[in-house]
């Protein structure tokens, strides 16, 4: 069994506000099912026991450009070893400045990539094909930022189809120099993201917001077989706890050096910059 699990995608802000939009209540009791506390203040130390509890090395928290988290921020400055920082919130339609403030936050904190929702901004109308992103795709291969771009149909009742994985096709042309990783899974699209998987070397697919025993088996095979080093593991914590997906994820039908790579050494690779650990050479 790996000892060692990297969770790229935890939500310790959601306690920072008195009140939920209706959307995320909804979305938490009718979509996760999930617990009343997921939207509580979140304790140091109890996340730390939980982390130390599965194995959790290091995770990534959410933040936001426009409005930074302070727990997510408190939390990089006690314990830098154990926590970096995702960036969202960056307004794509004036980026001159919001992407000077992103390269100055990377220099002084622990980023390991900036984030971006095409059906949570801009009504919807913006696929990650469109123009409007470009200035985004460039500063972040210009700083060697990982770039993460959910996909897959959304749980608010958002627009979805601007989330399909095949509008990163283009992008991965234009920008090859550019570090990208699709999250929250692909779901309906799960086989257009395998083959763009196995069409693009900067592709990755991070599985937040999955139940490891809900992933379909044609995302398993390609892990076993041709892409053991594209595929990352995350939580989406408090959405999903780890208490209750990592044990899922260890008991996956995965031999066991891809397993590692899932829970921990894609993440390390390509968030991190350690040199990745392969089973075998895709083919």
């Amino acid at each position: 069994m790996t000892e060692k699990v990297i969770d790229c995608l935890l939500n310790v802000h959601f306690g920072e506000t008195g009140s939920q939009p209706t959307w995320m209540l909804k979305v938490r009791d009718d979509y996760f099912k999930g617990p009343k506390s997921m939207f509580a203040p979140v304790d140091l130390s109890e996340l730390l026991d939980e982390m130390d509890e599965q194995g959790v090395r290091k995770a990534i928290l959410m933040d936001n450009l426009a409005t930074p988290s302070t727990t997510a921020r408190k939390f990089v400055d006690a314990k830098p070893d154990r926590f970096a920082l995702a960036i969202g919130g960056i307004n794509l339609l004036r980026p001159v400045q919001p992407l000077r403030e992103l390269a100055a936050i990377r220099d002084d904190l622990p980023v390991a990539y900036a984030v971006v929702g095409p059906s949570f901004w801009g009504d919807g109308l913006y696929p990650p094909s469109d123009a409007v992103y470009y200035p985004l795709y460039a500063k972040c291969a210009e700083l060697e930022l990982p770039l993460c771009v959910n996909t897959g149909i959304p749980g608010p009742p958002i627009p979805g189809e601007v989330q399909n994985p095949i509008h990163l096709d283009r992008v991965c042309v234009r920008f090859p120099e550019l570090k990208l990783c699709m999250i929250h899974g692909a779901d309906p699209w799960w086989d257009v993201a395998i083959r763009l998987l196995i069409k693009y070397e900067n592709l990755r697919l991070m599985t937040s917001a999955w139940s490891p025993k809900r992933l379909p088996e044609s995302l398993l095979h390609y892990m076993r077989t041709r892409g053991p080093n594209k595929v990352i593991y995350a939580s989406d914590w408090p959405v999903l706890r780890m208490r209750r997906v990592i044990p899922e994820a260890r008991a996956l039908d995965l031999p066991a050096e891809v397993l590692d790579n899932y829970l921990y050494n894609n993440a390390e690779e390509f968030f991190f910059g350690a040199q990745p650990q392969n089973p075998h050479e895709e083919h």
